[in-house]
């Protein structure tokens, strides 16, 4: 049985916020949301690779024509109710149930670190993606700035089911040589995993530490650089008449 059940979306934060338009996890969406429509081609076809409950998926139903992915039958039932218009298939990110070349974005956020082969899962989102189409990937951010701090307790570490965690630049050249998708930028999306100290208030820390994070999440503007963050998210474009393999 997959780990990814009810049980999992009722403990974590999918659930209890995501109508919550005061949550990080809808103003997260809505970020991801604006990159796909930033970046990709209005009108096209997009594929959200471990859609969960289908809230970010649900937001971009009116730009793109939408499909999702994801192991899990219930939240699959989910997203039929978010999303109704999204196409589902119940599948692993590491064997996609798509031809070649079928989407010109492609999104999967916080999925690889989850996989027990992310280097298949990479090259099957380079091999579904139409050259010259939009890759969207993000995990935990190894290279955080105030993961020291953290300890054990950082957030990449906590959930037992993060079982392929890899430095950003792995990542990146997975998704280069893999995927055969050049990468245009890297970001992050700031530090949320308040608290970091010991001696200051949780309320005071997330807003000290959380505020940046929350204006690029809330304006769509993009200016966190790398190590500025919990998350790596790339963004990539597989090249027009590239050899994928």
């Amino acid at each position: 049985m997959t780990p990814f059940d009810k049980r999992y979306f009722h403990t974590h934060t999918y659930e209890r916020v995501s109508f919550a338009r005061l949550s990080q996890y809808w103003w997260s969406n809505r970020f991801y949301a604006g990159l796909a429509r930033r970046y990709g081609r209005p009108g096209g076809r997009l594929l959200e690779v471990g859609c969960g409950l289908g809230h970010l998926v649900g937001q971009l139903e009116r730009d793109f024509e939408t499909h999702a992915v994801d192991v899990n039958p219930w939240a699959l039932g989910q997203v039929r109710q978010v999303a109704p218009r999204t196409r589902v298939n119940e599948a692993s990110a590491e064997c996609l149930p798509y031809r070649e070349e079928s989407f010109d974005v492609v999104i999967i956020k916080h999925i690889v670190e989850h996989l027990v082969h992310p280097d298949q899962a990479v090259h099957e989102l380079g091999r579904v993606l139409v050259p010259g189409g939009t890759l969207i990937l993000s995990t935990p951010n190894l290279s955080s700035l105030l993961r020291p701090l953290k300890g054990e307790g950082w957030i990449g570490f906590r959930d037992p089911t993060h079982i392929s965690l890899k430095p950003p630049d792995e990542w990146l050249e997975l998704v280069n040589r893999v995927a055969g998708v050049r990468v245009l930028r890297v970001l992050s999306d700031g530090f949320w995993d308040a608290p970091y100290l010991p001696v200051l208030p949780a309320i005071v820390q997330k807003i000290v530490f959380g505020s940046l994070g929350g204006v690029q999440a809330m304006s769509g503007w993009i200016f966190l650089p790398l190590r500025w963050g919990e998350s790596m998210i790339a963004i990539g474009r597989k090249p027009v008449g590239a050899d994928h393999r």
